[in-house]
């Protein structure tokens, strides 16, 4: 069994977090990706995020239907900061399987200051998208080897998309077409989530 393990805040979850779960499935062959909120991510600890309980209830609007997608709550169940290696080892434990950790570019660039880099990459592989303006090079000298030789990159096109970005719209009531899906959108409108102050 593959499967691709793709932890986030998701605040909100949104197209781009879609696409690179099946970008992911499809270049590393995976059998599932586990999409896994955060309850809280150590290196994204300012602004007001949606509630734990609410980001969960959007992941799982979000990949409704997608009988390859699932969601995980253990890290939410936990409590306190989120860190991959202590996720990794957990799932590593309870269901055995062939790992991928799923991130962005910019989550590898500061990899080196995770928790336990280098045992988080003997429990898993690391699958990372690439997209514009990262570049597979200016990635991997920033690693160890040993960390770099267990690096697979997932080929992505271009997206301005960013959940930093999407609060933004939704507190200036702008248009999100295409970059939320519907029933997430529903969702943040019925809970009041994201409104300007």
């Amino acid at each position: 069994m593959k499967i691709g393990v793709f932890g986030g805040t998701f605040d909100p979850p949104h197209a781009a977090h879609l696409a690179l779960a099946e970008a992911a499935l499809e270049q590393l062959e995976l059998d599932e990706v586990m999409f896994l909120p955060a309850f809280r991510n150590p290196l994204k600890l300012r602004g007001r995020p949606a509630s734990a309980p609410h980001r969960l209830a959007m992941v799982k609007l979000l990949t409704e239907g997608q009988p390859k997608f699932s969601v995980s709550d253990i890290e939410i169940e936990r409590r306190g900061k989120s860190y991959a290696y202590d996720t990794m080892s957990d799932l590593v434990e309870v269901r055995p399987a062939e790992y991928w950790f799923l991130m962005g570019g910019d989550a590898l660039r500061t990899f080196q200051e995770w928790k336990r880099p280098d045992k988080l990459v003997r429990l898993c592989r690391l699958g990372v998208a690439l997209r514009p303006p990262y570049h597979k090079e200016d990635l991997l000298i920033r690693l160890s080897p040993d960390i770099a030789a267990r690096v697979d990159f997932v080929e992505m096109p271009p997206s301005d998309i960013s959940s930093t970005d999407i609060r933004d719209r939704l507190a200036m009531r702008r248009s999100l077409v295409g970059i939320i899906p519907d029933s997430v959108l529903s969702y943040i409108q019925s809970h009041g989530l994201y409104q300007a102050e």
